[in-house]
């Protein structure tokens, strides 16, 4: 099995997830939108599955991507992002769908601000519970609940706590349907991927993401030439080599960053040139710079939002 690397109708339907959120909670949130600033918490995960808490209120997020799937359900407010070109709303209740190294922003609609939770997936699980099959493209980045598993809200209602792997399993699997579900059928048959070669490339990069390997490595260790070393990497991991490094090398400035390392010492250990090269890096995969990332994950936990579980890590 393939190693993770990285540690979505109306309001009516916020079911599974609103259901677990007390009374008390839902009063503050009232009370508490004027409140400016970006919140951000961090949940229970495993390997290749994140889970997260944002509340936004006079704040956006700048273009950005991921190379994860994010998969998130909007708690209340209007998102607002823009992506392929159009800009799109998410009200509570919708589900939001990103794919991975789709270039997108994240604001809100009205002055209330907006709240979500979200998963963020390795495209690599996806692929293995399809059975090695290209990772498939969703369009239409909003869902109304309908089209998504109800179990997807309940592993979001309670985000503190761990997940064991038969859970991290049926999030993947269920992820995986809905992606498949709504993602057209491809036009033409893929050629095979040589997976084994792509996985070989993937966890070198993985394992050292500080240091850069030349191309040469690369066709070396999976056997195919460096042309098909990208083109295979990107159609199994929706991503291309140098920017899974790259993310990988975030991921260990991240979690330098929240064990109190200042982001100069984080750039160096990560194998940034500078700690402004980490920044830029940064702020294109998560739309804030580090400082600014930092002080939202310190932020107490948005009103409104939280459930009944412990609070920001």
């Amino acid at each position: 099995m393939l190693r993770a690397t990285t540690g979505d109708q109306g309001s009516a339907d916020l079911g599974g997830v609103h259901r677990h959120l007390s009374a008390r909670g839902r009063g503050a949130a009232a009370e508490g939108r004027g409140r400016p600033g970006c919140r951000l918490r961090f949940g229970g995960g495993a390997a290749g599955i994140e889970r997260l808490e944002a509340a936004l209120v006079g704040e956006a997020f700048s273009p950005h991507r991921h190379d994860t799937y994010a998969i998130g359900v909007t708690l209340r407010g209007v998102q607002t992002f823009r992506y392929r070109g159009e800009k799109r709303h998410c009200l509570p209740g919708e589900w939001h769908v990103l794919h991975p190294d789709e270039l997108h922003d994240g604001a809100a609609g009205t002055d209330d601000g907006f709240g979500y939770r979200i998963f963020y997936l390795d495209p690599a699980l996806v692929q293995e519970a399809l059975g090695g099959q290209p990772l498939p493209f969703v369009p239409d980045p909003v869902i109304r609940a309908r089209g998504v598993d109800p179990a997807l809200a309940e592993y979001l209602s309670d985000i503190d706590a761990p997940l064991c792997d038969v859970e991290a399993a049926e999030i993947t699997s269920a992820i995986a349907d809905v992606l498949r579900r709504h993602a057209p059928a491809p036009a033409r048959p893929r050629a095979r991927l040589d997976l084994d070669a792509v996985r070989r490339v993937r966890e070198l990069l993985a394992d050292d993401p500080a240091v850069r390997h030349p191309a040469e490595l690369l066709e070396r260790v999976s056997g195919l030439d460096r042309w098909s070393v990208a083109r295979q990497f990107r159609a199994a991991f929706g991503t291309s080599p140098t920017r899974f490094r790259t993310m990988r090398q975030l991921d260990l400035a991240r979690r330098l960053m929240r064990q109190g390392r200042p982001p100069a010492e984080a750039a160096a250990a990560a194998g940034f040139a500078d700690q402004s090269h980490l920044t830029r890096m940064f702020k294109r995969a998560y739309g804030l710079t580090p400082a600014a990332w930092a002080a939202a994950v310190r932020q107490p936990p948005a009103p409104g939002l939280s459930g009944t579980g412990p609070g920001s890590p």
